[in-house]
This record gives structure tokens, C-alpha cells and sequence, in this order.
């Protein structure tokens, strides 16, 4: 399937791809095979792995990632209690509790080039007589990730998501600083998942494999004229003040805005050698994507799709927004002249009728346009007219939903996470 970001193929037992996907761990070199005691006894703990190689996620160079008890691995800079909402690589999310058995561990191993993420027997908390779970998650330099199952004791669809998400797939999303007005030198923050890849649960069983494959994105262009000439499936535009190619929405997406890069000028010689000079200044057509209105489910079989699935209540209380108007402007046609007849009202009411249905038409179609093109320069002219506009992730104290404190040595001082209220 074609995410937009990754293509993913998923392999059924009898393919011989999924053995040879699977990481036997107990064949690999012992001093580099880790169990990590704290997560192999707790529930809703997650631990911090430095990486040996830098990991490319959505275009992104990470040497840091986040083990969690549940079932999949946090990607994000800013470690807070909801991890399983957004900025994931989930083999199978669930709620996951490594106390239950003795059995149980969270194994992971890095060679150097790769890293395995290994949940081994572990037991769902709330359905326990279901049986135990063995699947691991491989992460290797070139960004390509492989999902494997060796143990899957029931159908992942039947997972109950009441207590905790069950997602398959990957999340990544950037974060926005605000300040906060009346409390001084405070700032708070807000998360806007910007793409999400989700794949079809029904075919995650016993000895099966998914195979993730990054597709080109913006980043890997390193000077002007090779990023406003490529030809990949986003609009990329070159910002000169921070000598980036970007599609405008990736988790640099605040150095984008606040450099002023959606005002700088195209320019197709990619001559500009400061843009600090007085130029003029045209609103470019680079490309926006938009963010889809819904609100996260945490269960559920979906197919393998870029966008996100339609609104329904959410265990980690996400919620992305999508703004559609009508923004298009209709080019200037020349006068209408009147038209003498017996019936001008009748004549003026029809044309009023008529330009109405042609309005609402064209609406209808730019916003199915804009939803299944949600990377287009429609989508992100509608997003950046409209900032105000945008839903925030919120994490509410108290709330009820999964909570995932992290494992750090004590003294160890964290970057705080507050909550933010909906723009």
C-alpha cells in the first residue's frame, strides 16, 4: 500500500519473506542482546534507547527513541504521559502488562545498523486467558522498518481498546511553542499530528510480517535547484533564511513559520544569495497539507490508508482539525449586460440560482479534493489562512485514559509537558 511517506507489504505465513523477516534475538551476539528489567515488570512505563546509527522517520534523522511496555515505540522529542496519541512505530499498541508472567520480557538488540524491539509472552491486563503475545518491531538506518509476529493468540480486530488504544501502524506529528500572555517566561506546548499510516489488523496473525519502505520526501534535498525541481509525490519549496527543503509541515514545521519561509519568493534560478535584500515579496504556492478533523480511535479494523479515519470517540483524547472553505476565487468574467425581456426578475433569479448551484459544486469538490489530496496546495492554503483555527491534542489530568510515565535515573530533571487548551 501507498502511505504517501511509506509503502507497506505485509506477508502471510506461507510466504517465505516472513520467516526470514523474523530476528531470532537468541542467535544475535549476547553483549549486545538487552532485557530491560523495568519494563519487563511493570505496566505503562517507558524507557529511553540511544541508537547507534541515525534513524530516518518521515525524512527525519533520530538517534533517540522510547520503548514502551504497550506494545510500541515513541518517537518524539518532548516525553509526556499520553505517548500512545501521535509520533509512534506501533507493531501492535494494546494494553500490555509485562508483570503479569514471569515469562514476560522487553528485549531489544542493536547491531550497529539496526535496532529489534522484542515484546516477548507478553499478557493483555485485561484479558489475560487470551494467551501470550510475541512480536518485535526492526528499525534499520536506511528507515526501513519491519514489523514481525511469531505468537498472536487471538484476532488483533477483537482486542479491546476500552482501557488502552490498539493501533497498528505509524503516527508522527510536530509540536508548537506558544507563550502564555498572563504567566510570564512560560510556554506551552501542542502537538498537530500531521500524517498518520495505518494498517489493516484482520491480517496480523501467527508468523505474518509487515514490510515499511520510506518514500522520497523533502528533506533529502540539500540545495535549492534540486528541490524545487524534484518530482516526488509532495510540493517542496526552498526556504534560503534556513537553507532547508521542506513540503512546509514536518517536525521543523515552527522554524518554518517563524522564519517567514511560506512569504519567501520562489525564485526558480535558486540564485538568491540573501534573502535579507529588499525583494518583493509574493505569497508562494508551496505545498500544505491538511489537518484531518477527527478524533483518534484506539481500536477497530481500518484499512491500510494516509488518512485519517472518521471521527469517533478516543481513549487518548487526540483531536486534529480540518478546516475546509471555500477559498477559491473566481476569475473575473466581463459584465453581465442586461437582458431586456418582459421577465428580468425572473431572469436575474434564475442566473442567482444558478451561480448558487455552481458555488455549492464547486465546494463539494474542492472538499473531496482536498481530503483525498491532503498534501496539496489547497489543503495547506486553507491550514495556513487558518491558524487560529487549529485543534490541539489536549492531555487532560484526571481523565481516565492511558497514562505512560517514563523510566529516567533519579535526579534526572524533564522536560515538562503542560496542558494546552483548544485553540
Amino acid at each position: 500500500m501507498d502511505h504517501n511517506y511509506y509503502t507497506s507489504k505485509t506477508y502471510n505465513p506461507s510466504d517465505p519473506m516472513s520467516k526470514d523477516l523474523w530476528v531470532n534475538i537468541d542467535q544475535m551476539e549476547k553483549d549486545k542482546v538487552k532485557i530491560h528489567g523495568i519494563l519487563s515488570n511493570t505496566h505503562r512505563q517507558a524507557a529511553r534507547v540511544n541508537l547507534s546509527f541515525d534513524f530516518p522517520f518521515y525524512g527525519h534523522a533520530l538517534r533517540e527513541i522510547t520503548v514502551a511496555t504497550g506494545g510500541f515505540i515513541y518517537t518524539g522529542d518532548v516525553i509526556h504521559r499520553m505517548l500512545t496519541a501521535t509520533q509512534y512505530i506501533a507493531p501492535l499498541m494494546a494494553n500490555f502488562d509485562p508483570s503479569l508472567s514471569r515469562n514476560s520480557t522487553v528485549i531489544y538488540f542493536d547491531n550497529g545498523t539496526a535496532l529489534v524491539v522484542q515484546w516477548d509472552h507478553v499478557h493483555l491486563q485485561d484479558s489475560y486467558n487470551l494467551g501470550s503475545f510475541t512480536f518485535q518491531a526492526t528499525l534499520h538506518n536506511t528507515g526501513r522498518i519491519v514489523f514481525a509476529y511469531k505468537e498472536i493468540p487471538t484476532e488483533v480486530s477483537r482486542i479491546s481498546s476500552v482501557n488502552h488504544p490498539v493501533k497498528v501502524g505509524l503516527s508522527d506529528a510536530f509540536v508548537v511553542v506558544h507563550k502564555i500572555q498572563q504567566i510570564p517566561n512560560v510556554r506551552r506546548r501542542t502537538i498537530y499530528e500531521y500524517h498518520r499510516v495505518e494498517l489493516t489488523k484482520i491480517r496480523i496473525t501467527n508468523s505474518t510480517a509487515v514490510e515499511i519502505i520510506p518514500l522520497p520526501t523533502c528533506h533529502q534535498f540539500t540545495s535549492c535547484s534540486s528541490c524545487i525541481s524534484s518530482r516526488i509525490y509532495f510540493n517542496c519549496s526552498w526556504c534560503h533564511r534556513l537553507n532547508r527543503c521542506s513540503s512546509g509541515f514536518d517536525r521543523h514545521r515552527q522554524d518554518w513559520v517563524d522564519s517567514s519561509c511560506p512569504d519567501e519568493t520562489k525564485d526558480v534560478q535558486c540564485n538568491i544569495a540573501d534573502t535579507a535584500q529588499a525583494h518583493p515579496i509574493t505569497p508562494t504556492a508551496f505545498a500544505r497539507t491538511s489537518l484531518m478533523r477527527k478524533e483518534v480511535t484506539g481500536g477497530g479494523d481500518t484499512p491500510p490508508t494516509s488518512h485519517p479515519p472518521t471521527s469517533l470517540t478516543t481513549e487518548d483524547d487526540t483531536k486534529i482539525a480540518l478546516h475546509l472553505r471555500d477559498n477559491q476565487v473566481m476569475p473575473a468574467s466581463s459584465a453581465v449586460h442586461r437582458m431586456t425581456g418582459t421577465h428580468p426578475l425572473h431572469t436575474g433569479l434564475i442566473l442567482g440560482i444558478l451561480l448558487l448551484m455552481l458555488v455549492m459544486i464547486a465546494g463539494v469538490l474542492i472538499t473531496i479534493y482536498v481530503y483525498h489530496h491532503p498534501t496539496s496546495a489547497a489543503s495547506l492554503f486553507l491550514i495556513e489562512r487558518r491558524p487560529s483555527k487549529w485543534s490541539a491534542m489536549k492531555f487532560r489530568r484526571g481523565s481516565g485514559h492511558p497514562a505512560y510515565s517514563e523510566v529516567e535515573p533519579v535526579g534526572q530533571e524533564k522536560d515538562g509537558f503542560i496542558e494546552s487548551e483548544q485553540c
